[in-house]
């Protein structure tokens, strides 16, 4: 699944100060990463000390979702050009190289 592929799923608007980042609007807040990719993606869980939330990440072939589940079951999902995807991995202290080996 490419980023234009999943920019065309949804209306998507630029993360202020964050080049590359994509926040979704519009979608149902509890509009999961599954019921937006579909059942055939790889996602993965991950705790983070940087984020409060659940994050869940799924490599796309330019790019990849961050999505953020949070306790009260809604949703806050981020699509992401290459570069925005590793500097966000990396803020995150989530290893991107252990991502893209597993998708």
């Amino acid at each position: 699944m490419t980023f234009d592929t999943v920019k065309d799923l949804g209306t998507w608007m630029p993360v202020r100060g964050c080049p590359g980042r994509f926040v979704l609007r519009g979608a149902p807040a509890t509009y999961s990463i599954t019921d937006l990719l579909g059942e055939g993606i790889n996602i993965q869980e991950f705790r983070s000390r940087k984020a409060r939330d659940v994050v869940c990440v799924a490599c796309l072939d330019d790019g990849g979702m961050i999505s953020y589940q949070r306790p009260d079951g809604t949703w806050l999902h981020t699509l992401n050009t290459t570069e925005g995807f590793s500097r966000k991995l990396d803020q995150l202290e989530i290893d991107g190289k252990a991502v893209r080996l597993k998708s």
